[in-house]
């Protein structure tokens, strides 16, 4: 059965959120790259190259939204922008960048990075090399003839990746990001216990995984906008996270 994000249940993305517990500490032995590393690996003296923001100074943190675009993304779109904030989004091609390119144009012009997260998320360690090339190159190809610009970020289904899947996304042009906080917001519709959630795990350099496809996430949002930049947060894009260093094809970044 084709597995699409807008028909994930529950039980799958509870087995994923399992997997996921283990994965980042063993389950799929991956070698990380920080963001701090990165930037300590800069040249020094380096100007940020994103914007006005250095994270070497300032202490920021990356909001990003997976299987996107979908009906609740204008939504969000207008939340970011009335907060004046950027985030990343990890879409997904089949019934999503398909089904809404001019969302995919509005997030791109509003400033947001634009990236990948595969063409119907396959499971990128169960599939053949020549299906996970498809996986990363048709959405990459989609997105960059509707903004002009070729995604540079990927993130894996359910975050299981191995040194094969590195190998392709190097050949691909294509790095892959993980993250350090999820809400679970596949697992509820509560958007208190969905910013509770965030809020209870975030911290510097911070990647904060949710997905906008899920009814109790956008209206999450402005709350934990809120109380994060409360904190004195400065939300920026992954790639304004490693600035000045910049994502390496093949490497895997997370926290």
């Amino acid at each position: 059965m084709r597995e699409s994000a807008r028909r994930l249940r529950p039980a799958a993305l509870a087995s994923a959120a399992a997997c996921l517990a283990l994965t980042l500490s063993g389950c799929a032995q991956v070698d990380t790259t920080a963001p701090s590393t990165t930037r300590t690996a800069a040249a020094k003296g380096t100007p940020a190259k994103f914007g006005t923001v250095d994270c070497r100074e300032a202490k920021c943190i990356a909001l990003t939204f997976d299987a996107g675009p979908s009906e609740n993304s204008p939504r969000l779109l207008d939340v970011l922008k009335d907060k004046k904030v950027p985030a990343t989004f990890f879409l997904l091609g089949e019934n999503h960048i398909e089904k809404y390119p001019q969302l995919v144009k509005r997030m791109a012009a509003e400033g947001h990075e634009v990236a990948s997260h595969t063409w119907d998320h396959k499971i990128l360690t169960r599939i053949p090399d020549a299906r996970i090339r498809e996986e990363l190159k048709r959405p990459d190809d989609a997105i960059e003839r509707l903004t002009g610009r070729r995604p540079t970020l990927m993130r894996p289904p359910q975050g299981r990746t191995d040194s094969n899947v590195h190998k392709i996304a190097k050949e691909e042009g294509l790095a892959e990001v993980l993250w350090s906080v999820t809400a679970k917001d596949y697992t509820t519709n509560d958007s208190a216990l969905i910013k509770k959630r965030v809020l209870e795990q975030s911290s510097r350099d911070g990647i904060i995984l949710l997905h906008d496809i899920y009814p109790g996430t956008v209206p999450a949002v402005p709350g934990i906008i809120d109380a994060l930049k409360a904190r004195g947060y400065v939300f920026v894009t992954v790639p304004q996270l490693l600035a000045p260093g910049r994502a390496e094809p093949g490497k895997v970044y997370r926290p």
